[in-house]
């Protein structure tokens, strides 16, 4: 078996109540994964779900409060300076906004060089060559060295983002929302040129989107995160294909399509998987740290999973924290889990109705 390129363990992050004295707000609550060398995995979730934040605590961006950080076998939880410009040769980063990531007073050359000459003895000529090859490998013509980012489109500086991260031929790269804020046609470009990348050579990425598509399209796995915790993990085919909780499932309906009658038929599947409970107890909130953080919004919460925290529970190759896969939790659906792949979810929703 590979060992692990980068490992996760019971990660922690908390930050103090911008208004509630004393009171902490939970970012990160116990998230635990592995990406293996070459291996793309992907943390998809909704804003606030606490997936940017594990990246920033893999990149040093961020001191967890508890849980470690382990890269090639390295703890880099709370590394020192010195340590981190060690591993920031194989560990780099590519961000959402490519303009503000970018010096807009340095020409696209310098930029790239900047790291490279920081990290090696190459004389200012050769580091500008390594950049010319950077910028030919992620689709852009050798002359752009001597341009600026403002004269570039959104997707062609991405582009430079990307060949910046690359140029020190790190062995993973962390990519934290890099399409998002790209139209879908340059998106769809972007994403190719990642994955014809992770396997030209053999890069490993923390992919990092609230789109399950584009995480389907590019991941190996995938990690679902909901309110700082994961909520399943998996073959990340298996989860778009078949997802087993149903905060996956609402995921997936979110998911915009060219086709309005599909969409319209996602939204009302959407608020079907939201708008209805099978637990006696009052809306809101789960109860502490020890409930379901989904409880509140899932349309299949019992009372169980208002006061008892779901465990990871194994089906088949994935894990899942969910009360209706775990035969000893009690919940009334454990023997008629509602199926919610994407070609079944609505016959799932009606299912429930009827139990």
């Amino acid at each position: 078996m590979t060992e692990a390129l980068l490992e996760i363990t019971a990660l922690e992050m908390t930050f103090a109540h911008p208004t509630k004295p004393g009171k902490r707000i939970h970012a990160v609550d116990n998230v635990t994964f592995s990406v293996s060398p070459g291996e793309v995995v992907g943390l998809v979730g909704e804003s606030g779900s606490g997936k940017s934040t594990v990246g920033r605590c893999v990149l040093g961006l961020e001191s967890p409060t508890g849980g470690s950080v382990r890269f090639e076998g390295e703890d880099i939880t709370h590394a020192k300076r010195r340590q981190r410009e060690r591993v920031a040769t194989d560990l780099q980063v590519v961000f959402q906004d490519p303009y503000s990531s970018l010096n807009p007073f340095l020409t696209v050359g310098e930029s790239i060089c900047e790291p490279l000459r920081n990290a090696s003895k190459l004389s200012k000529d050769e580091a500008m060559e390594a950049a010319r090859d950077m910028l030919v490998l992620v689709g852009l013509p050798r002359e752009a060295v001597d341009r600026y980012p403002r004269e570039f489109s959104g997707g062609q500086r991405q582009r430079i983002a990307i060949a910046r991260a690359l140029v020190l031929e790190p062995k993973l790269v962390v990519c934290d929302e890099a399409v998002s804020a790209l139209d879908l046609s340059t998106q769809a470009q972007v994403l190719n040129l990642l994955a014809s990348l992770a396997k030209q050579r053999n890069l490993a990425y923390v992919f990092i989107a609230h789109d399950l598509d584009v995480v389907h399209y590019i991941a190996d796995r995938t990690v679902v995160l909901y309110r700082g915790r994961v909520m399943e993990q998996g073959d990340a085919a298996a989860v778009h294909d078949a997802p087993l909780h149903p905060y996956t499932a609402a995921l997936l309906t979110a998911a915009p399509v060219t086709d309005p009658i599909e969409q319209a038929e996602r939204r009302t599947v959407r608020r079907e998987l939201l708008s209805r409970s099978v637990s006696s107890a009052p809306a809101g909130p789960a109860t502490g740290a020890t409930g379901c953080p989904y409880a509140a919004r899932c349309a299949f919460a019992s009372d169980v999973c208002q006061t008892t925290r779901p465990r990871d529970t194994p089906v088949d190759a994935r894990t899942v924290a969910c009360h209706m896969y775990d035969g000893a939790s009690g919940h009334p659906l454990v023997d008629a889990v509602p199926e919610f792949s994407s070609q079944h979810v609505i016959e799932g929703v009606r299912s429930h109705d009827a139990a």
